[in-house]
């Protein structure tokens, strides 16, 4: 059994190539820009940024002075956004001296200046998805079973196995065989534009108090649908946190 904890899927800062779909941010129910496709830029290693043609852009940019240096893309222009009588200060950016010539002249929209972001028609979440990213929740028959403390809170031979491209195995299990009485739900939420948005628990037992080492996606993106309302937890987190996959630890911190 490999490790559950691997190195996710990693591209080249700089790297640059067309998308495959239509894109479409709009504000406050104006559409602000419109892609068939946006060029797919990757200024991080792990997801990319969609950069639109001017003419992409259904709005007014007004130059907002100089913005910071990004190490793959060089210098960058900040514009400020305007959508009928609003102004979205710093949404817009620009790299006049880009590697790739043909993002010269392309504009990149900060994400969450914009309330809708479309992938066709589907509504997009937290950032742009990569197209090397793929999600699969597998129904199992696995033998997982979780201790903390020396006290089994959960066992199960009917996981739901969830991969994703670059990352290890996640192992979902039903309520029925997990131990909620041991579990305190807290504040802390994640998102994934994968999988959704993630709700935490605290597991207590005994003297351990583990904090946010179980989540749940309630109501998951399609992708992630099998995994709906399942418990999930996180080894890594805590070394007192042990999880065995038919009798082999994983996921040690």
């Amino acid at each position: 059994m490999p490790d559950i904890a691997q190195r996710a899927l990693v591209i080249p800062p700089g790297t640059a190539q067309p998308g495959q779909t239509r894109v479409r941010a709009y504000s406050a129910g104006e559409l602000v820009a419109d892609a068939d496709p946006p060029l797919l830029v990757w200024e991080n290693p792990h997801f990319p940024r969609y950069f639109f043609a001017r003419d992409d852009l259904k709005a007014e940019l007004r130059p907002a002075g100089q913005g910071r240096v990004s190490k793959s893309l060089g210098i960058s222009e900040v514009f400020d956004v305007v959508v009928g009588d609003r102004m979205l200060e710093g949404a817009a950016r620009r790299y006049p001296e880009a590697p790739a010539e043909r993002l010269r002249g392309s504009f990149t929209l900060t994400w969450s200046a914009f309330d809708t972001w479309l992938e066709e028609d589907e509504v997009l979440h937290t950032h742009t998805r990569s197209p090397y990213v793929r999600i699969d929740a597998l129904p199992s028959s696995r033998h997982i079973r979780v201790v903390a403390g020396g006290e089994v809170v959960a066992e199960s031979r009917r996981p739901v196995v969830l991969t994703e491209t670059g990352l290890g195995p996640r192992y979902y299990l039903p309520r029925t065989d997990v131990r909620m009485d041991l579990l305190t739900p807290t504040d802390t939420v994640t998102r994934c534009p994968y999988k959704g948005s993630a709700s935490y628990w605290t597991l207590d037992v005994g003297d351990l108090e583990l904090t946010d080492v179980v989540w749940v996606y309630e109501t998951p993106l399609r992708e992630a649908m099998r995994v709906a309302g399942l418990v999930c937890f996180w080894p890594e987190k805590s070394a007192d946190l042990e999880l065995y996959v038919d009798g082999v630890r994983v996921g040690r911190p």
